[in-house]
């Protein structure tokens, strides 16, 4: 730090930017940094993210993935763009942590369902029921799963192929155990099962939530029962 003069006397030259354009004041203290920097205390990483996701999920389900953009998340989530990018360094992998939690949370949705009952057609209506639950969600983001931008690129179409997998090997597991059916045969039907399921939910969805969502549930259950109640529980 050098020194000017001044009446004779010499005082310390602030750095670059002083304190106004450096420090505090100048804004580097951005809201993740510690203390004063927003006058409230610092925002845990975890808590941070989560924010961050919230605004994105909105935004995302306002615009869809291609004309969202960075700066509208970061305005909605009152933070700055570097901020922003401090946890996700684009907004493909701010979609993708998304999709991926979205896939996730509906994959415990279903095997949730499968578990809640041992009787078989109960069992197949929880099921169908599990998918009205994730396009119906409050908040809208088990939704993602369902939105044609899910398949914007190669790898977020792969979290929602890898869940619907999930889905299927949990109902395979269920009629396999129930009707005694071999594993080929066992899947084919889990196939059709949540084929039917994720295929009426989401013409559910786009059709304005219309017919009522029990009438619809149970529109479908019965349509499935039908075919699958033809394999009877197996005893012992």
């Amino acid at each position: 730090m050098g020194r000017v003069a001044v009446s004779g006397r010499s005082r310390p030259v602030p750095p670059a930017g002083g304190l106004i354009g450096g420090g505090v004041m100048g804004g580097q203290m951005s809201p993740d940094s510690p203390g004063i920097a927003a006058g409230r205390p610092r925002m845990t990483r975890s808590a941070r993210r989560a924010q961050l996701l919230e605004a994105a999920r909105e935004v995302f389900g306002a615009r869809g993935y291609h004309a969202a953009a960075m700066d509208e998340i970061a305005e909605r989530a009152g933070v700055s763009k570097p901020v922003l990018y401090q946890h996700f360094p684009g907004k493909l992998d701010l979609y993708r942590a998304l999709v991926q939690g979205a896939a996730d949370d509906m994959v415990r949705t279903v095997r949730a369902a499968i578990r809640s009952t041992t009787d078989n057609k109960a069992r197949v209506q929880a099921t169908i029921q599990a998918y009205f639950d994730v396009v119906s969600s409050r908040d809208g983001a088990m939704r993602l799963v369902f939105e044609t931008d899910t398949r914007a690129t190669p790898e977020v179409a792969g979290l929602v192929d890898r869940a619907t997998s999930d889905c299927i090997d949990a109902v395979t597991e269920a009629v396999t155990t129930d009707a005694g059916l071999e594993p080929e045969r066992a899947r084919l039907l889990a196939v059709g099962l949540v084929g039917l399921s994720t295929t009426a939910a989401r013409y559910w969805l786009d059709a304005g939530l219309q017919p009522p969502r029990e009438d619809a549930i149970t529109l479908m259950s019965q349509l499935a029962w039908r075919g699958i109640g033809g394999f009877p529980r197996q005893e012992g």
